[in-house]
């Protein structure tokens, strides 16, 4: 797996489609997970659409339940964005409002599962932690949510990209460290059974 991180419009999108389109793999899955809530969204979901056009991409529409997604066999997935997927999961309106523990465990039993069933899987997420607010509860568990994810993705990943103004900086793996979650605010860590990362991603 490779994970992908960045502030918004910082080009992380564009660098990990061209992380797909590089691989060398002839099926190349786009995994979405944005939601067509009201007018803006679709919007969006067709202006990223048109960015797509002519880069060979099958879509998959799967704003929640990543668990179940079907993939084309030995194809490169690219999952965009954990950011989304993460507020789709926590306040869904089927199952428990704002469970932080239970959302994230949904979401990295999707990610195992598609880590076993992709050939290469490039997972892109969104940093929304650096303005140092406070916001409403609901959007705290959100930012809970989120951080204890990238932490969990990054040390499952092979590689760990944060894009900066458009310039990929790949992360160390000596700078990959969980030595902080000792201290309060406790991130959640979830409890999904770790499997090897397959070979070749």
């Amino acid at each position: 797996m490779i994970l992908v991180t960045g502030a918004s419009a910082s080009g992380k999108s564009a660098f990990a489609e061209r992380l797909v389109t590089e691989s060398g793999r002839r099926r190349r899955v786009y995994l979405a997970t944005m939601a067509s809530w009201d007018e803006e969204c679709r919007k969006r979901i067709e202006r990223h659409k048109e960015l797509r056009a002519g880069k060979r991409f099958e879509t998959i529409e799967c704003p929640t339940d990543i668990e179940g997604a079907v993939l084309p066999k030995g194809s490169v997935v690219l999952l965009e964005c954990m950011s989304n997927l993460a507020a789709n999961e926590l306040f869904r309106e089927d199952l428990v409002h704002n469970d932080v523990q239970a959302a994230g465990e949904r979401i990295c039993r999707g990610i195992e599962r598609l880590m076993e069933a992709a050939g290469e899987l490039v997972v892109v997420t969104n940093e929304v932690f650096e303005d140092g607010e406070r916001y409403s509860e609901e959007t705290e568990s959100y930012r809970r949510l989120l951080g204890g994810l990238n932490i969990w993705l990054a040390e499952r990943a092979q590689t760990a990209y944060e894009v900066v103004c458009g310039i990929a900086l790949e992360a160390g793996r000596q700078n990959l460290t969980l030595d902080f979650l000792t201290s309060p605010p406790a991130v959640p860590i979830y409890n999904v059974e770790r499997k090897t990362v397959p070979k070749g991603i």
